[in-house]
C-alpha cells in the first residue's frame, strides 16, 4: 500500500515538473524563427510582416490601451518607430488582450487611442489571442526584436524597452535602442534578454 502511495506521489511530482517546464519553456527563444501573422490594424486593413519588403527587421511590441505601464511607454514607442522605421526596423504593435475581460482594450477603443496619440505604426488586434502565445508574450508591453536573415525573421532580443518605465528621464539602459543599433551595425546584441515589466495579458478564465 505504501509503495502505491509513493508511486502516485512520485508520478504527480513528475507530471507537475513537466507541466512547469512546459509553461516556463513556452514561446520563442533567442535565435528562433518568428512566425508571420495577418492581423487587423486600427484602419481596418490586414497587416503581415511580409508586407514590409524593404524592412531589415521589426520591433514587435505586445501592448494595449488600459495598462498603466503601456501608457507610460506610448511616447517612447512612438519615438522608437520614428527613430528606426526609415532605417529598416519599424514598430509593429499588437494588442493581445481579450476585450471581453478588459473592455478598455476593445477594437473601437484601440482606434480611439491610436488617433489620440497619433500612432505612427500599425496597432493590430490579436483576435482569438492566437499570436501572443506563440511568441511567448506575458506582459504589456513585451518586446521582440526580429532581424531578417535569409528570408526568415529571427528573434534577436526579448524583454522590456528600457530600465525605467516610470520616468524616461531616469533611464540609464536603453535595451531596445542598443539592440537595434547593434543589429544595424551587424554586431551581435550584447543584452539579448531582459525581464518584461508590465500588466499581465488578459485572458478568459
Amino acid at each position: 500500500m505504501k509503495k502505491i502511495k509513493w508511486f502516485s506521489f512520485g508520478l504527480i511530482l513528475i507530471l507537475g515538473l513537466l507541466s512547469f517546464t512546459k509553461v516556463y519553456d513556452s514561446g520563442y527563444k533567442i535565435g528562433d524563427e518568428a512566425t508571420d501573422f495577418k492581423l487587423k490594424n486600427v484602419d481596418g486593413k490586414m497587416v503581415s510582416l511580409s508586407d514590409y519588403k524593404s524592412a531589415k527587421g521589426f520591433i514587435v511590441i505586445f501592448t494595449c490601451n488600459h495598462c498603466p505601464y503601456a501608457k507610460k511607454y506610448e511616447d517612447r514607442i512612438i519615438a522608437l518607430d520614428k527613430m528606426y522605421k526609415d532605417k529598416g526596423y519599424p514598430v509593429i504593435a499588437i494588442n493581445p488582450n481579450d476585450p471581453a475581460v478588459q473592455p478598455q482594450d476593445s477594437f473601437a477603443e484601440m482606434q480611439t487611442r491610436a488617433k489620440e496619440k497619433g500612432f505612427t505604426f500599425p496597432y493590430l488586434v490579436d483576435e482569438g489571442q492566437k499570436i501572443y502565445p506563440i511568441y511567448g508574450a506575458t506582459k504589456t508591453p513585451h518586446v521582440y526584436i526580429l532581424k531578417k536573415e535569409n528570408g526568415k525573421n529571427i528573434v534577436k532580443y526579448i524583454g522590456t524597452i528600457d530600465n525605467n518605465y516610470e520616468n524616461p528621464n531616469d533611464v540609464s539602459d536603453y535595451y531596445v535602442q542598443d539592440a537595434v543599433n547593434q543589429l544595424l551595425k551587424n554586431e551581435p546584441v550584447k543584452t539579448e534578454k531582459t525581464v518584461a515589466i508590465g500588466c499581465t495579458i488578459k485572458v478568459k478564465k
